[in-house]
Formats: structure tokens, C-alpha cells, sequence
């Protein structure tokens, strides 16, 4: 299929469609045990867990190709950084390589425009803002992993979850220098800060003036669109940078903290009408244009945003 850039779709598409969970689907739905040290990246190397890993991102090109929305998907590949993959079982395969591979494959039978995305994570914990990497170091971590992503033929790069201002300027760079578009995803708090105390308006006006190229776009993902409807209402965060800059969300299906979600065992998710609801109140007071699911979420939850964007007039500018 002949497609647009994602830098075309993003400018031309008046909403663009991202995955829904897949890490806790993983677990709560399929009971698959996933490895300690690259989490869901090493399902590929199973057949059963390969198929069944497919059969997600199925779901989610079969509801955006419905619907005639174009679809982010993002490699497995939150965990599966350099430090990650050395020492794991998994240290002699070309771990990065293959997930992207393992995408553009799926993506060749699809009816619509897909995305894939080089999905990168932080260190550290995403919830907890305590875990400081400077800028430099952060650059010089994650450089390797993007550049693996970059080259193995991403469309894009998307930092998930990114907790702390400096590593986030670090890893932006490091994204920049691939030459690759690519986005910032936040983890947040109702009060309208990184996990770090930092307003979301600083930290894009930051990382814009510190990189060499800019992201495409900010977000937020693992966050429920009530909590970023507060975040975003935040007076420190009323302006026209954030209204210009943040344009997405992937909706974490419970309103809780990130402190009360880390570790739990039960998501307490809302159900598909109740978050697309909550959704739809968050599109008609902002003006974002890329919208999924996180933990929590299925494909239901996606099913049901993907109505809401098609059959719903939502106000972007």
C-alpha cells in the first residue's frame, strides 16, 4: 500500500488512531509469562506467543482499517534497550531488529494506513520521577537503541511514559540525531506535572529549545483522560505552547494515581462506553488528534474511540 509520511498523515489527518493495551492483555487475558528483562519483546521468539502478540496488533489494524482512520503501532519494545538485551537470554539475537521486522510484516496485509513506531521507554521506573539521569547520560543510553530502531525501518520514533525532564531532553536528542520524526509521551499527575514536579508547559518548552530538531508532537500515555483533562486545565498549563504542542493521549482505562497503579494486580478499568465518554469530554476541551488505549484497554475500548472519531465532530485545530 501506497502511503503518505507520518509526518504527511499527522498534518493531514484530522485524528490518527493508536494501539490499545497490549502488555496487560499479555497478562490478564492470555496468562502468558513475560521475560524480566525485556518484558514483551521476547514473545516473537515463541510461535504460540508470536501468534498470539499478532493477533493483538490484528485487532487494533482490522478496527482502524473499519473505520478508515490511520493507526500508530508501536514495537514491543519498551523494556528492550541496549543495557536490557545484554543481559538477557536473549543477548545474541537481533532483538530490535526483529520486532520491527516482525510489524512490518503485519503491516503488509493491512487495508489502511499504519504507522510503526520505534517505542522507547526510560530507565528507570515511569512511575517514579526520583530516578535522575542528566542529560548527557540519557543521550549517550538511549542513542543506541534508537539508532537500532531508526535502522531496521521505523516510520517514527515514540518516547512512552518518559517521567523526568532531563532524561527526556536526552532521549529526545538521541532520537533527533537519528533523523527520524518523533514524539514525546509523558507520564502525569492531576496536578499537571511530570513525575519529576515538572509542569507539562515547561517541560515541552524545554525540550523544544534543547533539541537540535523538535518533536513532532507531545502526549501522554498510561493516563486516564480525566487526569489529563486536569493536568492540561492547570493554569501553568492554559497556554497556547501546550494547546499548539500536546496533541495526544493513550487512555489508561482506571482514574487512579500512578503511585496507586504501579504494581497492581487488578486495573479497576472502566468500561469501553465509560472511558470513550471520558474521552470524548477531554477532545472537545483540548485539541488533541492522536488518541489509544494503555493498560486497561482492549479491543473494545479501541472499537469504541475509533466510533467516536469517525461519527463524532470533535473541535482541532
Amino acid at each position: 500500500m501506497n502511503q503518505l509520511s507520518f509526518v504527511d498523515a499527522y498534518r493531514t489527518f484530522p485524528y490518527i488512531l493508536t494501539e490499545g493495551a497490549i502488555v496487560e492483555r499479555l497478562r490478564h487475558e492470555f496468562h502468558i509469562p513475560l521475560d524480566e528483562h525485556l518484558v514483551h519483546a521476547a514473545l516473537i521468539y515463541d510461535d504460540a506467543h508470536r501468534d498470539t502478540l499478532a493477533g493483538l496488533y490484528k485487532q487494533y489494524i482490522d478496527i482502524a482499517a473499519s473505520h478508515d482512520l490511520p493507526l500508530m503501532l508501536m514495537t514491543p519494545t519498551h523494556r528492550a534497550n541496549v543495557e536490557n538485551i545484554a543481559v538477557s537470554a536473549y543477548r545474541n539475537r537481533s532483538v530490535i531488529p526483529d520486532n520491527v521486522r516482525f510489524l512490518l510484516q503485519l503491516r503488509a496485509s493491512a487495508l489502511s494506513p499504519v504507522y510503526i513506531g520505534g517505542l522507547a521507554g526510560c530507565r528507570g521506573d515511569a512511575y517514579d520521577g526520583r530516578y535522575h539521569f542528566s542529560v548527557e547520560e540519557a543521550m549517550q543510553f538511549h542513542y543506541p537503541t534508537v539508532r537500532a530502531m531508526a535502522e531496521a525501518g521505523v516510520d517514527f520514533l515514540f518516547a512512552g511514559i518518559m517521567p523526568q525532564l532531563t532524561e527526556t531532553i536526552g532521549m529526545a536528542n538521541a532520537m533527533a540525531a537519528t533523523g527520524l520524526p518523533y514524539i514525546i509521551s509523558f507520564m502525569v499527575r492531576r496536578d499537571g506535572r511530570l513525575m519529576d514536579g515538572t509542569f507539562i508547559h515547561d517541560a515541552i518548552d524545554t525540550v523544544d529549545k534543547e533539541t537540535t530538531t523538535r518533536p513532532l508532537c507531545y502526549m501522554a500515555n498510561c493516563v486516564h483522560p480525566d487526569v489529563l483533562h486536569q493536568a492540561l486545565s492547570h493554569p501553568r498549563n492554559d497556554t497556547f505552547l501546550v494547546r499548539e504542542r500536546f496533541r495526544g493521549i493513550q487512555a489508561n482505562a482506571s482514574a487512579l494515581s500512578p503511585e496507586e497503579l504501579n504494581g497492581r494486580t487488578d486495573l479497576l478499568s472502566s468500561s469501553p462506553d465509560e472511558l470513550s465518554d471520558r474521552l470524548m469530554t477531554l477532545l472537545w476541551d483540548f485539541p488533541l488528534k492522536i488518541c489509544g488505549g494503555c493498560c486497561g484497554t482492549n479491543e473494545q475500548h479501541l472499537r469504541n474511540f475509533a466510533e467516536m472519531l469517525t461519527l463524532n465532530s470533535v473541535p482541532i485545530c
